[in-house]
């Protein structure tokens, strides 16, 4: 099969590699759709903290955010799920340590990435393998667009549910990609007045024709504080945490969910003074259902966010950084691994 291999830093090529084949407890999957975020791109470039850590090391197999359809099934009792489209957590966790029985295996020390962490190949390719007890199923009234959303749907999910928001909360997202603009919709659903800050004209008049009626640049908030119930902080600035206490009411919540390059400083005096509650949000795990079931239903609609669907072998000149000629304006860019090179959707 084609996958998409990088073998070293800023260095990627499509190779012909060996199928996988699902072992007990696993199921293999014919990958219809798969997104690029912002990890993918850090281990592309070698800048990945995992990587100098040594717990991931070249060739990658990238790709964590997919769906695709089982096309067998390791086990004769998972026989059911063949036919069915399905989408993964990106966490494998073992199953036997404290936190994986608490529920929590997505902070399982020995845990799997995948397309991460060594170990679990990733979604850029024709096929792959999930194991059957981190599968989940996606009701056929979902897009395939959609249904490659869920995984940082997830993680959006879960900040918005820790900023504990009430019809008519003050919400300001700090971030207008992806996680930013799939959080706003959440908030939205949950009847919270949104705002949305950002650094590009063309992500914030995305967020306005979701139905988010505030919306202005980063800097436009730089000095103001205490303006707001809830703020959920999904910048890559290591200048956004700061800001986003700043802009958080006395007794309001901050969710910090976006990651910067370098760290980011907090006065905690600030948080302890106003008082605060400062959450942390690493995956999406406990928030897939949840987004998958909103998408079912229509509470939340998140295709606009896809600006272009691309072959495996453009997949090298995003990582880059580049946009297609005919791309719209959303933040993320999903793959399709069947397509041929050159060959690609500008509609998502």
């Amino acid at each position: 099969m084609r996958a998409l291999v990088v073998t070293a830093p800023r260095t990627a090529e499509v190779q012909e590699v060996p199928d996988p084949i699902a072992a007990a407890g696993e199921l293999l999957v014919d990958v219809e759709r798969v997104g690029i975020c912002g990890t993918d791109v850090e281990l592309y470039s070698g800048e990945m903290a995992y990587i100098d850590q040594g717990r991931t090391h070249f060739p990658l197999r990238l790709g964590h955010e997919w769906t695709g359809r089982v096309v067998a099934a390791g086990s004769d009792h998972d026989e059911s799920w063949v036919g069915s489209r399905v989408t993964g957590d990106t966490m494998l966790g073992c199953g036997r340590c404290g936190y994986c029985q608490r529920g929590h295996h997505h902070v399982c020390p020995t845990r799997f990435e995948v397309g991460i962490l060594d170990g679990w190949a990733g979604a850029l390719a024709e096929k792959m393998l999930v194991p059957t007890r981190f599968a989940y199923s996606i009701p056929e009234s979902v897009s395939v667009t959609a249904a490659a959303l869920v995984e940082p749907a997830g993680n959006s999910l879960r900040a918005v549910r820790a900023a504990a928001i009430e019809p008519g909360h003050q919400v300001l997202v700090l971030g207008s990609g992806t996680i930013g603009l799939l959080a706003a919709q959440f908030a939205l659903a949950e009847g919270a007045d949104v705002h949305v800050a950002g650094v590009r004209e063309g992500s914030l008049e995305l967020a306005r024709s979701l139905g988010v009626r505030h919306t202005g640049t980063i800097d436009d908030l730089r000095g103001d504080r205490n303006r707001f119930d809830a703020v959920i902080e999904a910048t890559s600035n290591d200048g956004g945490p700061a800001l986003a206490v700043a802009l958080t009411k006395p007794a309001g919540r901050v969710v910090f969910i976006g990651l910067s390059s370098t760290p980011s400083l907090v006065d905690t005096r600030e948080i302890a003074l106003k008082d605060i509650t400062a959450v942390g949000i690493l995956s999406g795990s406990p928030g897939l259902s949840g987004a998958i079931e909103s998408f079912a239903t229509g509470a939340v609609v998140p295709d606009s966010l896809v600006s272009e669907v691309i072959s495996l072998e453009d997949v090298p000149s995003r990582l880059e950084g580049h946009r297609g000629e005919s791309a719209g304006p959303g933040p993320k860019v999903h793959v399709d691994p069947w397509l041929t090179a050159g060959e690609w959707d500008p509609h998502g």
